[in-house]
């Protein structure tokens, strides 16, 4: 083993302690150092480690949450057809409550030999996670890329959509017809693009109704589950603070909050306005059809694609946050507030 890593050391212009870091699969190796070392096992004819041998370019792998939120599966066709339109095979591999882990996953997809991986929504996206995981991948040699999410701690491509600008378009839609009690509904707050809701509808609160932040978030901000349930929760409660209008973190939420709003025999519009997020499919036949903020889902997986693909084909796409706009889509569950119809 000694002279093996003395031959590979010398031939790769390394030391041996940087040959036994890309053997062991760990990380803090350059990319192009990495290729060095793997080129030297190639031509002094020892075999590669299993997990360091040649990927299968045309398998890419793509992480998803459970399905059940219409938004999941329209992002995965986006990157699926994008996948194969240049001529790679996607495998999709879905958490699901009580099943396999983003770790497991992971494991497995790196297994069969992927040549890069897609996040949505993982754990990138949970201020509470470890985020050493991907480190780790990196050491083993497996590029990826990160959507909707963010954290500073992991170098890796980033693809999101503006959760700040979101809810300040919300915020402007809703006191353009009058509301000034206006309430968000959100998930957990540990994740990223909750706290930026909450920081884009409280900075929006703030400037056009002229509300302390304090207040805003003490009396408009309330936090539940990413479900029907959850939303119908979220806005029983402020309903109970007298918000006339209920922006929701998601079009399921927007469902639940509609629910709330007519169990205590109120009409939708006409004395509460729900505004969704995600723009899902089918979303805009309920009823009422949801105003809602469209996620540019088709942008966002196109441009996951895009950068992975560039990562497999060894240029590095920058490690930053590229940030996409939503767009408000208005339909029938926002109107004037009851306050503004009685005016004279």
């Amino acid at each position: 083993m000694t002279a093996r890593l003395a031959d590979i050391a010398v031939h790769a212009g390394v030391s041996e302690a940087t040959v036994s870091r890309v053997l062991n699969g760990r990380p803090g190796v350059a990319a192009a150092t990495r290729q060095s070392v793997l080129a030297a096992l190639d031509v002094l004819g020892y075999e590669r480690p299993v997990r360091l041998r040649q990927r299968s370019a045309g398998l890419i792998g793509l992480i998803t949450p459970e399905l059940e939120n219409p938004i999941f599966p329209a992002l995965a066709q986006v990157v699926v057809q994008a996948l194969t339109r240049q001529g790679y095979t996607p495998v999709l591999a879905t958490q699901t409550p009580g099943g396999s882990t983003e770790d497991e996953l992971t494991e497995m997809l790196v297994e069969r030999g992927v040549g890069g991986i897609i996040y949505v929504s993982g754990l990138h996206a949970d201020t509470t996670a470890d985020t050493g995981r991907y480190e780790r991948l990196h050491g083993r040699g497996v590029p990826f890329v990160l959507v909707d999410g963010f954290s500073p701690a992991v170098s890796a491509p980033f693809i999101s959509p503006d959760d700040r600008a979101a809810a300040g378009l919300a915020v402007t839609h809703l006191v353009s017809l009058g509301h000034t009690r206006i309430g968000l509904a959100l998930g957990p707050r540990r994740f990223v693009p909750v706290l930026r809701k909450a920081e884009g509808f409280v900075r929006a609160m703030s400037h056009l109704l002229g509300l302390p932040s304090a207040d805003v978030e003490r009396d408009f901000v309330e936090h539940s589950l990413y479900t029907v349930e959850g939303g119908r929760a979220a806005a029983a409660a402020l309903l109970d603070r007298d918000c006339t209008a209920v922006v929701c973190a998601s079009d399921m939420m927007a469902l639940g909050a509609v629910r709330a709003v007519r169990e205590r025999g109120l009409d939708v519009p006409g004395d509460v306005s729900v505004v969704g997020f995600d723009d899902s499919p089918l979303i805009a036949f309920t009823d009422p059809p949801l105003t809602t903020i469209r996620k540019p889902v088709q942008a966002m997986g196109q441009a996951a694609v895009n950068t992975l693909l560039e990562e497999v084909a060894g240029t590095p796409a920058p490690r930053s946050e590229f940030l996409f706009l939503p767009e408000l889509v208005v339909r029938g569950s926002t109107g004037s507030s009851p306050g503004a119809r009685s005016r004279p």
